[in-house]
């Protein structure tokens, strides 16, 4: 199953993984994400312990490539597995198992990688790359957004759709975006109508929230009022 993008952009700080799929709720399995560590995407017949361990050595300074040796090393379904991941430094490693169900395979450039099994053919990831790398400048949720409907043109999971998430982290051990679509038949417009949704309060509040540089945020409620109201907000 599945296709995804691990990526960060440098100008903001961002990490955060994409995926699609005919498969039910791979928002709840797929995507691993923790500032400091780094992300990891676990797909094909998926091992969620890939992404909760990698997560964890990353977390301690083990590189993305060390990491996913010591994943596979330890997996006799290593050859149905398929795992891309990013550590803290921002160095790329994926495996896409010989045993994966065609199409199957990956891509790692600079900023992201994209990883896909069960595809109509490599042009799906091939155009979730190209338009992945060309709408760099835009929010980092609408890059994601407008390269899986690229990837999606081109065929995307040949067994057709039917969730898709996005999860993006800044510098917070919660997420600043995290939106799944579990089970829809047309999951990918439906991810864009939830982010449209996301900006119209969500994101304004979410700014108001607990970091660790301000464990209390902010709790006047007449100030988030304001903000709210100044942008709009329903």
């Amino acid at each position: 199953m599945t296709w995804s993008v691990v990526a960060r952009d440098p100008e903001t700080g961002e990490i955060g993984i994409a995926v699609a799929t005919r498969f039910f709720a791979v928002g709840s399995l797929c995507p691993h994400v923790r500032p400091g560590a780094g992300a990891v995407a676990t797909q094909a017949l998926i091992n969620p312990l890939h992404g909760i361990d990698g997560i964890e050595l990353m977390g301690r300074g083990v590189p993305a490539a060390e990491t996913l040796a010591a994943l596979l090393a330890r997996d006799a379904g290593r050859e149905v597995r398929q795992v891309h991941l990013m550590d803290s430094a921002g160095r790329f490693a994926a495996h896409t198992g010989k045993n994966c169900v065609d199409w199957a395979g990956h891509l790692v450039f600079g900023d992201f990688s994209v990883a896909g099994n069960m595809l109509a053919g490599a042009r799906v990831i091939e155009e979730t790359a190209r338009v992945f790398a060309a709408t760099k400048g835009k929010p980092f949720a609408e890059r994601f957004l407008d390269a899986f409907d690229a990837g999606e043109a081109a065929g995307g999971d040949k067994r057709g759709r039917q969730s898709a998430a996005i999860r993006i982290h800044a510098r917070d051990e919660y997420p600043d975006l995290d939106i799944r679509v579990d089970d829809h038949e047309a999951p990918l417009p439906e991810l864009r109508r939830l982010y449209a949704k996301s900006k119209e309060r969500f994101a304004i509040f979410r700014t108001f929230l607990a970091t660790r540089e301000n464990p209390a945020g902010e709790w006047d409620r007449a100030k988030i009022d304001a903000a709210l109201a100044a942008a709009g907000a329903k």
